[in-house]
């Protein structure tokens, strides 16, 4: 008898991440989830590099300031009591002198940009389909930064809205695979019928795009937390967000759909070195704990032809 439905994602065919891929992640929270664990598993990635963003306009904008290297809106500047922020960007990006803000952000525009143009694969995570528009230069904002409400208006992006920014991304990546998601995350606030509304517009936006794009994927993130999961004990105390076991789930199925022969079994050979690497060493200087140190370093070295092991191997030795 089976107890749950589940959901196993077709292969990516011939887009494969491999060893040696550079990989760009851009969205909600859950891409910094995907590009964390990526990273963990020593793959190229620069994970959400100006932090969470939720609508596919602010995703395709931004996006738009590193691949064409525009320059920040000036208008989307603002002075929160000794704070100077921007509306197009996360508020990790923050300075007490604007000028300063300003060439942060263009600093981390030209880092992006030259990490992009060498993209192999481009995940974006899409959480919302309702953004808030600045009222007075008639803007659909990132991050409102706590500034009052009266100074929005909160707004439903239609379809082809959604559909021409997805376009636009995926014309500004043409070098790239892309890979569309759906944050997995419910966006409570919106009310849920509010959710369900939001992410079915998405939902039916990345369906469309797909059909006149080959290099553009969809994986099923938000229907393997909703369908096969599909249970509260497999989200964090706030019942909202995946726990860490759902996460590492919809991560596996991730690699089973994309990742390559040579990939997988470079995993399945540094997983057991990621975990002695945490090991906590209790008998420092013993002839067992010399052993295992200078088993690990052999491991490493032999796994560092691969991919660069430098920082691990100087951790090793000195630990």
């Amino acid at each position: 008898m089976q107890f749950r439905t589940e959901l196993i994602p077709k292969p990516s065919g011939q887009d494969q991440i491999g060893v040696n891929s550079q990989i760009l992640t851009v969205g909600s929270c859950f891409a910094d989830v995907i590009g964390s664990e990526l990273l963990a598993n020593k793959i190229n990635t620069l994970v959400n590099p100006f932090g969470t963003v939720f609508n596919p306009v602010s995703i395709q904008k931004q996006l738009s300031y590193v691949t064409k290297h525009i320059l920040p809106d000036p208008q989307l500047f603002i002075q929160n009591q000794d704070v100077h922020l921007h509306f197009d960007f996360h508020s990790s990006f923050w300075d007490t002198d604007r000028l300063v803000l300003q060439s942060k952000l263009e600093n981390k525009i030209t880092e992006v940009g030259q990490f992009a143009k060498k993209t192999d694969f481009l995940i974006v995570t899409l959480g919302t389909a309702f953004v808030y528009r600045h009222l007075a230069t008639d803007q659909i904002v990132a991050n409102c930064h706590k500034t009052p409400a009266q100074a929005f208006k909160k707004e439903l992006l239609s379809l082809s809205e959604m559909i021409d920014s997805l376009h636009s991304i995926i014309q500004l990546f043409s070098h790239s695979t892309i890979i569309l998601t759906l944050s997995p995350v419910r966006h409570t606030r919106d009310t849920l019928e509010g959710n369900q509304v939001s992410k079915s517009l998405l939902r039916i936006a990345c369906h469309e795009v797909l059909q006149s794009h080959q290099n553009v994927h969809y994986f099923p993130a938000y229907e393997l937390m909703l369908d096969d999961l599909r249970d509260y004990r497999f989200y964090k105390s706030d019942l909202i967000h995946p726990n860490e076991v759902a996460e590492a789930y919809i991560f596996e199925k991730f690699a089973e759909t994309y990742f390559s022969d040579d990939l997988k079994h470079f995993i399945k050979k540094w997983q057991p070195i990621r975990s002695a690497l945490k090991h906590t060493v209790v008998q420092q200087g013993t002839v067992a704990h010399r052993q295992f140190k200078e088993d690990l370093l052999r491991k490493l070295e032999k796994l560092n032809k691969i991919v660069d092991l430098s920082i691990e191997i100087a951790f090793c030795a000195t630990n």
